[in-house]
């Protein structure tokens, strides 16, 4: 074969390396691409980065942000409404592909990286806090999903690269809470303000201090969450974590996003609501169980979190600029009805039924694709405390009263992290509050609402089903609708994904044959009894 160099200056080449490499004992470092990555040059914030933004809902178009945030939980809870036929949530249909679209995002994008992130940083006094964080993260995504499921890959997940690993097995529920608790306790006690300050931090910007409030307010909702089935144990962390939850709105955990990626660093939310997929920004809407609650209460939220008006036909995604705010005729959307033209389904044979346009929408303000979307907030670490103190008889902070007015006034304060124009005026607070006063013997009930409330304007309607399962309030009246996988049941549960039969085969089946009343939207998960 023909030297592409000639003979001379081939063997010049070869003595000039064989000298190199004689005479330096760099030759690694010499001869390694400086732009590729390594356990010695890796930065972990990039994958904290990554973890934060994701658990938000994966980069692809947000898959299981539509599927479960929106199409299942939000419906179903009766947050908001819809009668676009594929929105299965909203009549108790049963998409198996849609119930388990959560559990196949969050294990690839959102349970490897933290479960990398933890194992990268163990042991290394340059990411002290960052490991703790770390440990926090996985514990914020673990719960999502075992409150969705049950029994989930736990102690194995994500350990296919570190222990080879690739069918894990699924860890109780009970068990997953034991162990989530005691994570975020130690992570908590563990983090300090004097050590390193995480630089991929998208909620806090590496204030260690917010942290420390954040893995508290966590680990009180992961206590509360047990007060059906270990009531003990929900005290002991509701009175641990006294005085060491969110102070304010300054420490509410969100993602402000920018459109720079395209999809991938949108908001989630935004991205469904505003159409990108189809109808769904002429007709989901406000549900009429959620505008009812707050037009009968004069709640002063509704002049601010509903628009009518919004899109003026079903074509047409260009916002109304002369959209109507106005409280009075706000009108939500019945749950449970369709097109189909059947009169005791067909939304036109509903009462009041008019034009679409006249239903309300949520405020602009709320589905920028640049907005906010909230992880974790002040209202409701206080509604929780509110709650504990009800039940426990907790006196700490001025007890239930005190951390009902604090919870319901920061659920009003905080729209304006949304947009200034969503600014609640303190006077309509204090008048809201003098009208709606806490009430020992309907306290649950108050609280509870509030929360459901809350968590609707949040648009995190994961967290509305999972504190509604576990405690009964609001009181809901579930649709009617023929074909229902629930005989007319709210859902209690997401079956598991029909991927884990040809992924995870045996794993699947024993974990499928424990559920408690079976592998479907009726059965429960182990803390709602």
């Amino acid at each position: 074969m023909k030297s592409l160099l000639p003979k001379p200056a081939a063997l010049a080449t070869a003595a000039i390396l064989l000298l190199a490499s004689s005479c330096t004992d760099r030759f690694t470092e010499i001869n390694t691409n400086p732009t590729t990555y390594s356990q010695t040059n890796f930065d972990g914030n990039y994958l904290l980065t990554q973890e934060q933004l994701t658990y938000t809902g994966s980069t692809d178009f947000a898959f299981e942000t539509w599927r479960g945030n929106l199409i299942y939980c939000a419906t179903m809870m009766q947050g908001m409404s819809t009668v676009i036929s594929y929105w299965a949530g909203d009549k108790y249909l049963l998409n198996e592909g849609y119930t388990g679209a959560y559990w196949e995002r969050a294990y690839s994008e959102q349970v490897k990286p933290a479960t990398d992130l933890v194992a990268f940083t163990t042991g290394k006094d340059q990411y002290k806090n960052l490991h703790q964080i770390a440990r926090v993260m996985r514990a914020l995504i673990m719960e999502r999903i075992t409150d969705l499921y049950g029994a989930a890959p736990y102690t194995q997940a994500g350990q296919g690269y570190y222990q080879g690993i690739i069918t894990p097995a699924y860890d109780s529920q009970m068990a997953i809470y034991n162990d989530l608790i005691k994570e975020v306790t130690e992570a908590s006690a563990a983090l300090d303000p004097n050590a390193d300050i995480p630089s991929g931090d998208v909620y806090y910007k590496g204030n260690i201090a917010q942290w420390q409030r954040f893995s508290n307010t966590l680990l009180l909702r992961l206590g509360m969450r047990l007060s059906k089935v270990d009531p003990a144990k929900a005290q002991q962390i509701a009175t641990q974590v006294q005085g060491k939850t969110m102070t304010s709105d300054a420490d509410n955990a969100y993602v402000l996003f920018d459109v720079a990626g395209g999809r991938a660093t949108q908001n989630r939310n935004s991205q469904i609501l505003l159409g990108d997929g189809g109808q769904e920004h002429y007709y989901v809407k406000w549900s009429k169980t959620f505008i009812d609650y707050l037009q009968t209460n004069n709640d002063p939220r509704l002049a601010k979190i509903a628009v009518t008006q919004l899109y003026l036909s079903d074509g047409n995604k260009t916002q109304n600029a002369n959209f109507v705010t106005t409280a009075a005729v706000q009108k939500g959307l019945p749950n449970g009805r369709d097109l189909s033209g059947r009169p005791a389904y067909d939304v036109s044979t509903a009462p009041g039924y008019t034009t679409f346009p006249d239903y309300s929408s949520p405020n602009p303000g709320m589905t920028k694709r640049t907005g906010p979307a909230f992880i974790l907030t002040y209202a409701e670490s206080e509604l929780l405390l509110a709650d504990a103190a009800q039940r426990f008889n907790l006196t700490a902070g001025g007890g239930a009263a005190s951390h009902y007015n604090a919870g319901v006034t920061a659920a009003m304060t905080y729209l304006s992290q949304y947009d200034a124009t969503m600014t609640v005026a303190p006077a309509d607070i204090a008048t809201y509050l003098a009208a709606h006063p806490y009430v020992a013997t309907q306290g649950l009930e108050q609280i509870n609402a509030q929360y459901w409330a809350l968590t609707n304007t949040m648009l995190d309607f994961y967290e509305s089903w999972s504190n509604w399962r576990r405690t009964g309030f609001p009181v809901l009246t579930p649709v009617v609708y023929p074909g229902n996988a629930t005989n007319g049941t709210i859902p209690r549960r997401f079956p598991y994904p029909l991927s884990e039969i040809t992924s995870n085969p045996n794993n699947y089946a024993t974990a499928k044959a424990a559920v408690n009343g079976g592998d479907f939207l009726t059965s429960r998960v182990y803390w709602d009894k």
